[in-house]
């Protein structure tokens, strides 16, 4: 299951590609120019594109990957949302409805490979799955707001939506596992009824949730970091 994967573009650029957007402060004091390729992971703090129905037109809000556990809303759990139920399951359902998605810009994205090691104890091997192209591509989201006690304001966190795995990621990192899946990747022309800038039902908005097949993506294992000497 997806758990890491590197920015499409700087904060500027996601602006620039999905105009008209409005981007946030940066709290740094800078512009975005200088943004390198940046790696995200669950409990950081996402580039979430979304719909703004009053104002009439997309913006770029900060979003936690990862709802906060019940017991302690530091621990981000869930982080994904299946794609099936995401209209009767409870921690989604009325977000889902209300409109409540987002999309997140990548460029690639990890799966891990379900393996043993040589001793017989359980081994996650990497991998990352690369388009190659340069063709902005977006990851389904749904999101919410949480009234935390500990927080001076809400927090606004996010699960990304998964699917089925493509053949090409069951055969080549999911061989063994008995329910493959993979992020939604949302197709350019479904990018408008999945934010609801176009009038749809919820109905409507689930079916843009489907597996991409028939991608030719380079798949490669992650290289080992090395420790500075």
């Amino acid at each position: 299951m997806c758990g890491k994967f590197t920015a499409m573009y700087s904060w500027r650029e996601v602006v620039a590609f999905s105009q008209p957007l409005v981007a946030p402060e940066r709290k740094d004091g800078g512009d975005g120019s200088n943004d390198e390729e940046v790696t995200y992971g669950v409990a950081k703090l996402l580039p979430v594109i979304v719909w703004d129905a009053e104002t009439k037109q997309r913006k770029i809000v900060p979003m936690r990957w990862g709802f906060p556990s019940p017991k302690d809303w530091r621990r981000p759990q869930p982080i994904h949302a299946r794609s099936e139920g995401i209209d009767t399951t409870r921690a989604f359902a009325q977000a889902f409805k209300e409109g409540q998605r987002g999309i997140v810009v990548f460029k690639t994205f990890n799966e891990g490979e379900e393996t043993l090691t040589s001793g017989g104890k359980p081994k996650t091997i990497q991998w990352t799955i690369n388009p190659g192209d340069g063709i902005p591509r977006g990851f389904a989201f749904v999101w919410r707001r949480f009234e935390i006690p500990d927080l001076p304001q809400p927090m606004l966190a996010c699960c990304m939506v998964t699917v089925p795995a493509s053949e090409m990621i069951r055969r080549t990192i999911m061989p063994n596992q008995e329910d493959p899946r993979m992020p939604a990747i949302l197709e350019d022309a479904d990018w408008d009824t999945w934010l609801g800038e176009t009038p749809a039902t919820p109905d409507q908005a689930k079916a843009t949730l489907r597996t991409m097949e028939g991608v030719t993506w380079k798949i490669a294992r992650e290289a080992k970091k090395t420790k500075p000497k």
